[in-house]
């Protein structure tokens, strides 16, 4: 009998550790942060490795992942050995983090990062740009942004997972993520623009809808009918 009762007192420290261990995790989730790798090819044939953080959080849907609150992505730079950081920060104003980063790429010492804006609140706030990309240059220890025509021409392919990067990583089950499979994700994307940079302005049926255009506003109220008592 005593072997019983210190089986069953083992079963339940069991347990409870596993509970502890349950909450924990259901915690760690709640809190969204995660981090992984992705290897880059980049347009002359090289290969980084970057690393990628998210942090979700906010509001959200009903079934679905809370939106970005914060991202970040690490690499070094080749040739010099620098450690380069990008941050895409929580906005107040759009109650996520900005956008959706879909290409890193290097040419002649200088780090480019195309980005699509993560819905319709951030591609308003910043200037809507058609096509859809907002890029950044890396000179002289910081990030500017830099328009479509200072992108340099030979960087024109994306090599970042961008729509849902931390659960399509989770998924693949690689880390790094290898770049080859990261061009069979990015195949497969529906919107052309997202496939490739494109150069030419797209219609703005494939943006987001400008609601302070005329098109968008309400039309004038009808005239007011008159009571029946009125027009006799």
């Amino acid at each position: 009998m005593r072997d019983h009762a210190e089986i069953w007192k083992q079963v339940a420290r069991l347990g409870l550790l596993l509970a502890i261990a349950a909450t924990m995790s259901a915690c760690a989730g709640f809190l969204g942060g995660t981090s992984w790798k992705e290897e880059v090819l980049l347009h002359d044939g090289q290969k980084i490795v970057v690393e990628r953080s998210v942090e979700r959080g906010g509001r959200h849907e009903i079934g679905q992942k809370p939106p970005f609150k914060w991202q970040r992505i690490q690499f070094t730079m080749p040739g010099t050995g620098e450690q380069i950081e990008w941050v895409d920060n929580f906005s107040e104003d759009i109650g996520t983090a900005s956008f959706l980063p879909m290409l890193l790429d290097i040419q002649q010492g200088n780090a480019y990062l195309v980005a699509n804006t993560m819905g319709c609140l951030s591609y308003n706030k910043w200037g809507r740009p058609n096509p859809p990309y907002v890029i950044f240059k890396y000179e002289n220890q910081a990030w500017t942004r830099v328009t479509l025509q200072e992108l340099p021409a030979a960087i024109k392919t994306p090599n970042l997972i961008q729509s849902e990067p931390d659960a399509t990583a989770e998924q693949i089950k690689k880390n790094p993520v290898p770049a080859e499979t990261i061009r069979e994700v990015i195949s497969r994307y529906p919107q052309p623009e997202y496939r490739n940079i494109l150069r030419e302005v797209l219609p703005e049926s494939a943006l987001c809808p400008d609601w302070s255009s005329p098109r968008y506003r309400s039309p004038k109220a009808p005239l007011p009918i008159k009571p029946l008592s009125e027009s006799k």
